[in-house]
């Protein structure tokens, strides 16, 4: 008997085990940055629809309006940041993997980002200083992170390795340094931290980061995308993803619905060709 009970406690051990075990297939890509990360366009119904349950968006914070809890994956119907925010470029990033990798490989998404926020939120050394500084309106949406966006990011990427590789970071950020020559190496202290908080290979984890709206739509923070270009000279592995032609809001600072599409399908097409796939053919 006492042999029986014991075979029986290993098999239901491995098998609670192997339904945890880390999925090789299961490509996650952590997102942050400001508003245009965030998401600051409307969902339209488009965007709803069609989500395949092989693109996943594990949740950052609690939302019981969306019937989410932090830590767990859900097909990624957006929002994909917090519980009232709007569409991101990781909405179509993520659709674009999946109509154009294999099927047995999924993708997951975790975007932690805070709309006007400076690239100093996320250097876990000197944060608090920053946060010091900020609007209320801000510190409200930092609290949800439990007062450290960086951390939050940190703890749902250690939850999420559990079930799959991190594959890569995408950035957008940097309206709020507009004119800041540091802010290379300010992405570059973030950038360090994410790899060895993480145990991540700088070779292997591209960091893509976005323009910002583009002076071809009258961007009224374009001057930055010339720094913005520079960041493949302070990180090796950072790629730049133009904003040429993406169209934006009326406020010249935010991208609008079909603006987040067509970036975010630009950061996949970066991605993919990373990753040694081709994309298929345009319809």
């Amino acid at each position: 008997m006492n042999k029986l009970t014991l075979l029986l406690t290993t098999f239901l051990f491995c098998l609670v085990f192997s339904a945890r075990a880390q999925d090789k297939n299961f490509y996650i890509f952590l997102c942050l940055g400001q508003s245009n990360m965030e998401g600051n366009a409307k969902i339209e119904p488009q965007d709803t629809v069609n989500v395949t349950s092989r693109f996943q968006v594990m949740e950052a914070v609690d939302c019981p309006s969306l019937n989410r809890t932090k830590g767990n994956w859900y097909t990624a119907v957006p929002p994909l940041c917090r519980c009232k925010t709007g569409l991101t470029p990781a909405d179509y990033f993520g659709r674009e993997l999946v109509a154009n990798l294999p099927e047995k490989v999924r993708v997951g998404v975790i975007n932690v980002a805070i709309g006007g926020c400076k690239i100093e939120l996320f250097d876990k050394d000197h944060y608090e200083s920053y946060v010091t500084t900020v609007p209320g309106w801000m510190k409200n949406f930092i609290n949800q992170y439990d007062g450290n966006p960086y951390a939050r990011l940190v703890e749902m990427a250690k939850l999420a390795q559990k079930d799959g590789v991190i594959k890569g970071i995408l950035l957008h950020q940097g309206e709020s340094n507009t004119g800041d020559t540091l802010w290379t190496q300010k992405v570059k202290v973030v950038y360090d931290n994410l790899m060895n908080d993480l145990n991540l290979k700088p070779r292997k984890v591209p960091l893509l980061a976005g323009e910002t709206v583009n002076a071809d739509q009258g961007g009224i923070c374009a001057s930055m995308n010339k720094i913005i270009a520079t960041l493949p000279q302070t990180i090796k592995n950072a790629h730049v993803i133009s904003s040429a032609g993406c169209t934006d809001s009326a406020d010249n600072l935010h991208f609008n619905a079909a603006g987040y599409r067509e970036l975010g399908k630009r950061y996949a097409m970066q991605m993919l060709s990373l990753l040694g796939h081709e994309p298929r053919a345009s319809e």
